[in-house]
This record gives structure tokens, C-alpha cells and sequence, in this order.
């Protein structure tokens, strides 16, 4: 069976309100960008043949202009990012190139991703049309409101998710379509998915694909980052 032409959206148009200052997706991470070392990690993977990022709309040229000067060879286009995540996926969406048959969509803010659950997910989408990161849930849950626990959660069966999330890009964009039509708004690709009527496979995650999204998690990123796994070739 031929390969699938992958394409990669990083939707990284969010105001990171959580982490406070600087909007997170552009703060340096080991001397880079965050936003760029997410892109490296796609950019050196060989079964990847399309970047698109969708970017705050102020910013965009700014943007477009230092990720071509960084010379990723993969950057197909950058556009300005909507109101919400899925806005910026759809306008991402929209710019993908014909012949791409699979599209991933990953989070700018997780640079831990490494090749093998990229891999693994390529694999899941050619195989069962759509596919989406994801770790079972090990700790106790429990509902809790104004300041006191409630009942226990079951975690059987529980998943927390990650990224990156792919699918057939025919099944996507008519996800898509069908939620536009809607107004739905869903919490992530894989909600956008499951609503359209597709089910989607699981693919095993990691507890080191880390979404940087408090100083907490920037501070663990920062110890992480030096002892990662990295492609010396893009270490230029």
C-alpha cells in the first residue's frame, strides 16, 4: 500500500492566560522558540511532508516571516489563527494542500513529542481513519465543589488526552463542515470527530508528552529539556 501525504497543524493562536506574561507558544525553550522546537520534532520526521501553524492574527506576518528564516523546509503555510482552538484548526485546515490525504493535528505547546507516537499515529489513521494520543488515568477521581470532595470516579476505562490527533483528511474536513453547520463546539478533534459518527482508534501516549501550560509546567519542561532525545541534524 502507497504511503499517505501527511500534513501537521499546530494551531498556536491561544493568549496562554494560565501562564501569565508572554504568550507561552513564543517564550524560549532550550534557546528556541517553544513553538519552533514543536515544529523541529515534525519537521525531521520522514513520513511528514506538510507544516501549517495557525498564529494570533497581530502577529502572523511577524510569525511567517521568522519560522521561513528558520529554514524549515516543511512549512507549507502560516495563517491567522480564529477565536477559538477549533477555528484555528479549520482555517489551518483549509490550507492544506491537495494531495495530502492525512492530517495530524498536534498542540505548539508539547515538545516532547517523539517520532515513534507520530509514527504509531500515522499508522492508526492509514489503518482505521482517524486516531488520537492518549494515556489511561492512574490517579483516584473524584468530583469536588466549594472546597469539599464528592463521589469517586470509576477510572476504569478513563483516558486523559493527548496529542497528536490524526485523521482520514476527507472524514476531518467533514467534521468540520458538519460542526460549522452546527455552531458545536467541540473540546478537541477527537469530540469533533466522535459526533460526526467516526470512531477513533487509541494510540498509547506518555506521561513525558508534556503540555506546558502553568509555570509549573514550564519549570518541568526546563529540566526535561535537557536530557531529551534529539536528531543532532537539527541541533544546527
Amino acid at each position: 500500500m502507497a504511503r499517505s501525504e501527511v500534513a501537521v497543524l499546530i494551531p498556536a493562536a491561544g493568549q496562554g492566560v494560565r501562564m501569565g506574561g508572554e504568550r507561552k507558544q513564543f517564550r524560549l525553550l532550550g534557546g528556541k522558540p517553544l513553538l519552533l522546537q514543536t515544529l523541529l520534532v515534525f519537521e525531521r520526521h520522514p513520513d511528514v511532508a506538510h507544516l501549517i501553524v495557525a498564529v494570533p492574527p497581530d502577529v502572523r506576518d511577524e510569525v511567517a516571516s521568522e519560522l521561513f528564516r528558520c529554514g524549515l523546509t516543511k512549512l507549507h503555510k502560516v495563517v491567522a489563527g480564529g477565536t477559538t482552538r477549533q477555528d484555528s484548526v479549520a482555517r489551518a485546515l483549509d490550507a492544506v494542500p491537495e494531495s495530502a490525504d492525512v492530517v495530524l493535528v498536534h498542540d505548539a505547546v508539547r515538545p516532547f513529542i517523539d517520532d515513534a507516537t507520530i509514527s504509531a499515529t500515522i499508522q492508526a489513521v492509514e489503518e482505521h481513519g482517524a486516531a488520537a494520543v492518549a494515556i489511561p488515568v492512574s490517579d483516584t477521581m473524584r468530583y469536588g465543589e466549594g472546597g469539599v470532595f464528592g463521589a469517586s470516579v470509576s477510572r476504569d476505562g478513563l483516558f486523559a488526552m493527548q496529542t497528536p490527533q490524526g485523521f482520514r483528511r476527507a472524514l476531518f474536513e467533514s467534521a468540520h463542515a458538519e460542526a460549522a453547520k452546527s455552531g458545536f463546539q467541540a473540546t478537541d478533534d477527537v469530540d469533533l470527530v466522535q459526533r460526526a459518527g467516526y470512531p477513533v482508534r487509541i494510540v498509547p501516549g506518555s506521561i513525558f508528552n508534556l503540555k506546558i501550560t502553568t509555570p509549573a509546567d514550564w519549570e518541568l519542561a526546563d529540566r526535561l529539556w535537557a536530557h531529551r532525545t534529539v536528531n543532532p541534524e537539527v541541533e544546527k
